[in-house]
């Protein structure tokens, strides 16, 4: 009897109009293009507009083009998982709130926060339920409106996180494709390094957290950017050696899309050429969850049956981890 995998049948992926790059930050704090280039290596980053709207809205666009896409209908999902740290709201998970307004009536859904890892997270759970066979059509879903808990007073964290969505469509298969190990970790020692302060059950909103801008974004960068280096590095070297993959045998290194350096060390210590590496923080910063899926969205089109991908990714809690699979599909499947 053959073994079922899950494998990506399709992504999508959205990012608001509205661009705000380095020339129009500096005029709202003190930084500079060269200053932000040099340490992290973001130029621009996309910003969602508009009254009313959510990391949900981001996420139906990414979520419809895979039904466009795809000629996937609404009612054959089984499944609906959002990895978010900025859900809609506290409750209900916005993974509902997306299945709604696209129409998803005949499965379930929940939320995942898994910080930078979600998507990896996500990845890993929504395969368990296609190997399991309770699950056929499963879609995760990253959307992350991070200007709603940034405070763009702070040079050292306003010039990093952007706006975006990105989906998956994960689906069974017997081929020797799809996700083939995965290796994810946690330490809550990081949690004291990179969290917001208030917000939750621990310090509820006030007036006096609103005032003292705890719903923002806190960041120890020194502390952060030792452990990504190491454990990002690390993770995906190991996955390689379980594996018995070399640097020739690895089509593709997609990172998580935090900072050029860490992205550069992380390439190094794995023997891999730039042109291996899928890079786009220039242009969207760091997306948290959603920035491996909107790689995997940028690139569809370069992508083959059978190349052997490496995802990595680290991020809040602290959380890290590496999944190791094999692409599903030649990416000019969809091309318009």
């Amino acid at each position: 009897m053959k073994k079922t995998s899950a494998v990506i049948t399709a992504v999508g992926g959205y990012a608001p109009d509205y661009i705000l790059d380095n020339h129009e930050l500096s005029k709202m704090v003190d930084t500079t293009d060269e200053w932000i280039m040099t340490r992290v290596g973001i130029k621009e980053r996309h910003i969602q507009k508009g009254e009313g709207l959510g990391a949900s809205d981001m996420g139906v666009e990414a979520v419809n083009e895979i039904f466009k896409k795809t000629g996937v209908k609404p009612e054959e999902i089984d499944l609906v998982i959002c990895t978010t740290v900025t859900p809609d709201h506290p409750f209900p998970a916005t993974a509902n709130i997306i299945a709604d307004k696209c129409g998803i009536k005949n499965g379930h859904g929940f939320d995942l926060n898994g910080a930078c890892s979600g998507f990896l997270y996500g990845l890993d759970t929504a395969s368990q339920f296609i190997v399991s066979g309770s699950k056929k059509k499963v879609l995760l879903v990253c959307a992350e409106k991070m200007s709603a808990i940034t405070d763009y007073t702070d040079r050292t964290t306003c010039v990093l996180f952007g706006d975006a969505a990105a989906a998956i469509l994960l689906e069974p298969t017997e081929e020797e494709i799809g996700i083939r190990d995965s290796i994810l970790r946690s330490d809550g020692f990081g949690r004291h390094h990179l969290h917001m302060k208030a917000g939750g059950s621990v310090m509820p909103a006030s007036h006096e957290t609103v005032d003292q801008k705890l719903h923002s974004v806190y960041q120890e960068g020194q502390p952060v950017f030792k452990n990504a280096v190491s454990k990002m590095a690390d993770v995906s070297v190991e996955i390689m050696e379980r594996n018995n993959l070399t640097a020739d045998d690895v089509s593709w290194l997609i990172p998580h899309q935090a900072n050029l350096r860490i992205i550069g060390a992380t390439g190094d210590r794995m023997n891999l050429p730039k042109e291996k590496v899928m890079i786009n923080i220039e242009r969207y910063g760091n997306t948290t969850s959603a920035t491996i899926p909107l790689c995997l969205w940028e690139w569809e089109k370069s992508l083959k049956k059978g190349d052997n991908l490496i995802l990595a990714a680290f991020g809040a809690g602290f959380t890290w981890g590496s999944i190791y699979l094999k692409w599903g599909y030649d990416g000019d499947k969809y091309a318009k």
